[in-house]
């Protein structure tokens, strides 16, 4: 009985045992930081479209339902196509830049398409901190999702 592997019995009867290696480690830590990256990002996006002071500067009818008092759900407070848009535009980004980055893999390499992937992080990150509306916003967020798919590859 394997000790955190995984085992088969074999058709003869053989048991077979995986032994957890160093490169076995290694790939599921890797494997690992394709969901911290999105994760990270849910939690810092959810806490940026609940902050006011961005509310009130790039969605101000958001801003203005979270101080209605007569209005009890978040759901009803946050329901705006933009602030959706927002949200969900890294995510289609990455998994649009994943088909992409993995041509790119094939043809440049993983030192290149990580570099590339850092190109995409810098951009999205200098965008989204100098936004003055809300499209500078969502274009930094793609940018910033090219960045998660081509580091994901």
């Amino acid at each position: 009985m394997p000790a955190g592997g995984f085992s088969s019995v074999t058709p003869a009867g053989v048991e077979f045992e995986a032994k957890i290696t160093p490169i076995v480690i290694i790939s599921c830590i890797m494997a690992s930081t394709g969901g911290l990256m999105f994760g990270y990002d849910v939690g810092v996006s959810g806490g940026v479209t609940s902050m006011p002071d961005f509310l009130e500067k790039f969605f101000p009818v958001v801003y203005r339902k979270t101080r209605n008092p007569g209005i009890d759900g978040n759901y009803c407070k946050y329901d705006n196509q933009g602030l959706q848009l927002f949200t969900s535009s890294l995510y289609l980004a990455g998994l649009t830049a994943t088909f992409f980055a993995s041509y790119t893999t094939r043809r440049l390499g993983r030192r290149l398409t990580m570099l590339i992937a850092g190109f995409f992080f810098i951009a999205g990150v200098v965008l989204n901190a100098a936004a003055q509306d809300l499209a500078m916003l969502i274009i930094g967020r793609v940018l910033l999702g090219c960045g998660v798919g081509f580091a994901n590859q």
